[in-house]
């Protein structure tokens, strides 16, 4: 790998992924041992060359040479296209630049939704906590809802409960729960009503996943069930423990398992 020296990649270091891409960075020879710095951790040089509230949405990369600063998508085009030049610019070519910064925004919007830290909360002033964007949380949201449904539909039939495979009734489901969740939990919520949907929805994603591997198994409906079981006890866990980082009760999860429950048994009472 061609190293990139003389520049310092700002990351987020309560983001997992922001840390695991950017150690990958220093790891590979990409970037050199001091090539990176951590937000919370700045530099009096560096805080004072960056858009502190940019750097929160898009991470920054400062070139110590020229005494500017890269953002988002296009300082980790720079530094990957130092080792691989051909690599950037295919990545720069319309229409994929375009997809790959939205989907870069779409990333960097959500990731405290996808992948929340609990220490954002002790110094929320300095923590690099990205803006709230309404396009990119609904974005998210839309994006799980029918990803969920569509790995439902097929699962559910597994079943044997009489369920079969229809991916409307679960799309309709999956957007009930959110507006249950919404018209419930409003007044309790109050400002934390976005961060609570986008974590809710993470925790959607997650079932869906392990969900996954259970389409491809050759196990008879009762197996099916316990499988589909054991995964809602790890949302159910995962729910709590969002809720917990979010500073939150049960109450969330309360609501959250009354609408599982209720939705599962009507859809056995329909088809029985």
């Amino acid at each position: 790998m061609k190293t990139l020296t003389n520049h310092t990649l700002i990351y987020d270091n309560e983001c997992p992924m922001c840390n695991m891409y950017s150690k990958g960075f220093i790891k590979t020879g990409m970037l050199d041992e001091s090539g990176r710095e951590a937000f919370t951790k700045l530099s009096f040089k560096n805080k004072n060359l960056i858009d502190f509230d940019r750097a929160k949405n898009e991470i920054a990369l400062v070139d110590h040479e020229k005494n500017k600063v890269i953002y988002g998508l296009d300082s980790l085009l720079l530094i990957i296209g130092n080792s691989f030049p051909t690599l950037e610019k295919v990545a720069r070519i319309q229409p994929l630049h375009w997809f790959f910064k939205k989907l870069y925004s779409f990333v960097s919007y959500n990731r405290k939704q996808i992948i929340p830290s609990a220490k954002d909360n002790l110094y929320p002033e300095n923590a690099c906590i990205p803006d709230f964007n309404l396009k990119y949380r609904l974005a998210y949201i839309a994006f799980v809802v029918i990803f969920s449904g569509s790995v439902l539909s097929i699962f559910s039939a597994k079943l044997g409960l009489g369920l079969s495979q229809n991916f409307a009734i679960e799309l309709v489901i999956c957007i009930a729960q959110i507006v249950w969740q919404t018209v419930f939990l409003k007044s309790y919520l109050k400002d934390k009503i976005w961060n609570y949907l986008g974590n809710m929805m993470t925790v959607s994603l997650i079932g869906t996943l392990l969900l996954i591997p259970g389409l491809f198994l050759n196990i008879n409906a009762f197996s099916s069930i316990i499988y589909f079981g054991i995964v809602v006890c790890i949302m159910f866990l995962e729910h709590i423990r969002r809720c917990r980082i979010l500073k939150l009760n049960f109450l969330p999860t309360i609501s959250w398992m009354i609408f599982r429950m209720t939705v599962l048994g009507i859809l056995i009472w329909i088809n029985s």
